[in-house]
């Protein structure tokens, strides 16, 4: 092989290699292009997930907000603008990964809806604090509202109480009842065949606390069996919320000062021998009671 040969061989062996270290540099440049377009388009698309978490998130937090607001107004703005989160969260969905200026506008409207947000909550804090003032208040006037329903009560029982210790001193009370069972002479019989009249005598007390004036006495006769002697069945009088017979009434005038008193009844029915009993009541009251025997 000629000197000439040999270059040309030498020539065309640094051209080949030339061409493969080219194809090697152009085939590392490619390979390293498609990478770093793989890594853009999964950086891509970790950004249009993270951006759709942070709509989901912030649409949450409209929700968490609205389940503790009372207040309507603020209620449907609060409402609005969820539904604006929402409508942009649906829009961004629709977005491909890679359309940069999309994504940037979503973005943006993100950190719109957060200022939005973060006004509301100071509106919300304001509101939180003045409810629990009026919730302090409310309480407080509750508390004064008991108190004096306490007190209220306190003075009535009181006066109840006074009433009833005076409407007792004020009760009048008859003392030193005797029965005589008489003939129509006015002598004592011992035999019950032969009475014909029996005379009750008491005194009402002194008490200058009961009020002066005219006072209707009732007195009823318990015969042995416990039923009443009287002329009338008609003849009754108030007493602890009924009517009850009476035997005898009289009309006294007191005026806070001793008074003795004597009522009669005449005997025109059968009375059986045994023990009776005399009750003597005024102003609704039962104010004496004496028993007596009647012998055959």
């Amino acid at each position: 092989m000629s000197t000439e040969q040999k270059n040309n061989s030498k020539i065309l062996i640094i051209v080949i290699v030339l061409l493969l270290a080219a194809m090697g540099i152009a085939g590392y440049f490619i390979f390293s292009q498609k990478a770093q377009i793989a890594d853009l388009q999964e950086e891509s698309s970790l950004n249009k997930q993270q951006l759709e978490d942070e709509y989901e998130s912030l649409s949450m937090q409209y929700e968490g907000f609205k389940l503790n607001i009372k207040n309507d107004s603020l209620l449907q703005k609060l409402t609005n603008e969820q539904t604006k989160v929402q409508r942009l969260l649906e829009e961004l969905k629709t977005v491909k990964a890679d359309n940069k200026a999309e994504i940037s506008r979503l973005n943006n409207e993100l950190a719109s809806l957060r200022k939005i947000l973060k006004s509301y909550i100071v509106q919300i804090d304001s509101l939180n604090r003045a409810n629990e003032q009026l919730r302090k208040e409310k309480k407080e006037i509750t508390n004064k509202y008991q108190e004096a329903t306490r007190n209220l009560n306190e003075v009535s029982q009181q006066k109840q109480n006074l009433t009833e210790k005076v409407t007792l001193a004020a009760k009048l009370d008859a003392t030193g009842i005797s029965v005589q069972a008489t003939n129509s002479k006015g002598k004592v019989q011992k035999k019950i065949s032969k009475v014909e009249q029996l005379i009750i005598n008491f005194t009402i007390t002194k008490n200058i606390t009961a009020e002066p004036g005219e006072r209707t006495i009732y007195l009823r006769i318990m015969k042995p069996d416990n039923d009443v002697l009287t002329k009338s069945r008609t003849n009754v009088f108030p007493f602890e919320n009924k009517d009850i017979n009476y035997s005898i009434k009289k009309i006294i005038e007191y005026g806070g000062e001793e008074v003795g008193v004597t009522m009669y009844w005449n005997v025109e029915e059968y009375l059986m021998p045994g023990t009776y009993r005399v009750d003597i009541f005024a102003d609704g009251n039962r104010i004496g009671v004496k028993s007596f025997t009647l012998e055959d």
